[in-house]
């Protein structure tokens, strides 16, 4: 357990130490303390600022990617790591982390033999078998989610009379547009969540938010043709997904092959619960 008046007197004294020396590397200490806190926007800005002078500081790069890691920045949270491995090598410490963050991502094949390397080389690390277990475990769960949750559309669909018979084409999808949009409102946070098609026109839509839905459509096709240009598209091939961060709000985007999804989170939300229960949903949208 975090013991706050131990964080808040080390938050204290590196930061004196840093005001008489603004070129210490006692900053990463300093960023550390404020993500053990709680305080991730702080300790984003602390660690930003101390990595302009010390690019090199293997160090810092991996508090910035557990920074990243915290704020569900995971594609982030891998560069950093990266970025320390370079500098400093493939240390247990940095290794533990790129898992970490596979299993956020998704990526369960990469964490489980990442981890399994990691367990033969040091077969007593509690913190080591927990992680192997969760990578192995979580895919297991959403495969026999993802069947349950078909079996339930199943049964809804075989309980209406005559439509299933009357559309054929609607008993192959997995999930439609108002099956993402009602199931992703579910999630701890979600404020709004819309489909957009590729000329800026609100598909379906569920909104809580004072802002006008047709508006953010239309900001969703600037950004999209944007990402789209051709030399953004020859350069970084074509988008996915786009994160967004305002002042009180977040905004997801996610690009299908019939348009865009945009989901807009308060900031109750996890972004890593968010992402990961849309890839989940998207990935049985038709």
């Amino acid at each position: 357990m975090i013991n706050a008046v131990e964080i808040d007197d080390r938050i204290s004294k590196c930061q004196k130490i840093l005001d008489v020396d603004p070129n210490s590397q006692i900053f990463a200490a300093l960023a550390e303390a404020y993500r053990k806190k709680g305080e991730f926007e702080a300790a984003f800005r602390v660690c930003q600022n101390g990595l302009r002078i010390h690019p090199n500081y293997g160090s810092a790069h991996v508090v910035m990617a557990k920074i990243n890691l915290d704020r569900g920045l995971y594609d982030w949270a891998e560069i950093e790591a990266k970025k320390a491995a370079d500098i400093d090598g493939r240390t247990r410490t940095i290794e533990l982390l790129l898992a970490e963050i596979y299993i956020y991502k998704g990526e369960f094949h990469e964490a489980i033999k990442l981890l399994r390397k990691l367990n033969e080389a040091d077969p007593n690390n509690d913190q080591i078998k927990k992680l192997l277990d969760i990578a192995q475990k979580i895919p297991e769960e959403q495969t026999a989610l993802a069947g349950k949750d078909k079996v339930d559309d199943e049964k809804e669909s075989d309980s209406t009379d005559g439509v299933q018979v009357a559309d054929e084409s609607a008993s192959k999808s997995i999930l439609g547009t108002r099956d993402v949009i009602e199931r992703a409102m579910k999630t701890g946070g979600v404020e709004g969540a819309l489909l957009v098609n590729f000329e800026g026109l609100v598909i379906d839509a569920e909104w809580n938010l004072a802002t006008d839905p047709s508006l953010c459509s239309a900001t969703l096709g600037d950004v999209s043709n944007v990402l789209s240009q051709d030399l953004v598209r020859s350069s970084f091939g074509n988008f996915q997904t786009v994160l967004i961060e305002a002042g009180n709000a977040t905004f997801y985007l996610v690009r299908v092959h019939n348009g865009l999804f945009l989901f807009v989170v308060n900031e109750s939300a996890n972004l890593g619960t968010l992402r990961m229960k849309v890839e989940n949903l998207l990935d049985n949208y038709q």
